[in-house]
């Protein structure tokens, strides 16, 4: 049976708010996912929460039941609480009838199955939580083996990047290198490298491409350094017909992967 929690000063409340923070995240190894729709995609992915929170009332939802009855066998803990307690829990005003508490989902490198998917999504630097949040429904959308994140990009696990998701986060594998790990990583086996530059590139429709496709996006202000453009077996672009000289990086990285998957070789 559900436990009830109607107290901000309760310490789970404080703990699992602490979570919107990047480095208790790193420290728990946990973080925080909203609403009905994405914690429903979690469950059909295999994916339970730890921690189930939901308002008075909420239960008698049929995704909401179904949420909680799986939890509770499974072992998570789920606590009734009120609509103010979830706003605080998420960050929003108007806060979705469920709060989950998941483990981080992070994948070695090392642990990837090239051979797994005939494209592959990688994103150096990357800022901006929407953004990786969008190329995360863009890998679900094509089929793509998972998502690279080289270098520093923005937590994958924030509350931003998890919303963004839509669910996504629970449905392709993510793993996190420097570029170094990467590349080296790449070139002991089959990959060809793709990245989206400006410098020496040809238009993103000219080229065949040969699976596994490593489709390469850089950071949203500065591009990629010229040395990975450089390392890239094929550099492509965009042409920009209109005023504006760039697209947004999810945009374009949506762009090149369905142009990928139509002219891409076994």
């Amino acid at each position: 049976m559900p436990r009830e929690i109607t107290a901000f000063s309760n310490p789970l409340v404080k703990r699992v708010r602490s979570l919107r923070d990047k480095k208790h995240r790193r420290d728990e190894g946990l973080f925080l996912a909203e609403g009905l729709r994405i914690l429903t995609e979690a469950r059909e992915a295999g994916h339970l929460p730890e921690f189930l929170f939901f308002a008075k009332g909420n239960d008698t939802h049929p995704l909401a039941a179904e949420l909680i009855a799986a939890t509770e066998t499974a072992g998570g803990e789920v606590i009734q609480t009120d609509s103010d307690i979830l706003a605080k829990l998420s960050g929003k005003d108007n806060p979705g009838a469920v709060v989950g508490v998941y483990r981080e989902l992070a994948t070695d490198l090392a642990r990837l199955e090239r051979s797994a998917a005939p494209l592959w999504l990688v994103a150096e630097r990357l800022r901006d939580p929407g953004n990786l949040g969008t190329i995360l429904r863009t890998a679900d959308a094509v089929g793509a083996g998972g998502l690279i994140l080289v270098d520093e990009c923005v937590d994958p696990f924030s509350v931003e990047a998890v919303r963004a998701s839509m669910g996504a986060l629970f449905t392709i594998p993510i793993a996190r290198a420097p570029w170094d790990k990467f590349h080296a990583w790449l070139r002991t086996g089959p990959g060809q490298l793709v990245g989206l530059a400006l410098e020496g590139a040809v238009d993103y429709r000219a080229p065949d491409f040969a699976a596994p496709v490593f489709l390469l996006t850089g950071n949203e202000a500065h591009g990629l350094p010229p040395a990975y453009a450089q390392a890239c077996d094929v550099r492509v672009k965009i042409p920009m017909l209109g005023k504006a000289d760039s697209l947004n990086a999810a945009v374009a990285t949506a762009v090149m992967a369905y142009a990928v998957i139509d002219r891409i070789r076994p």
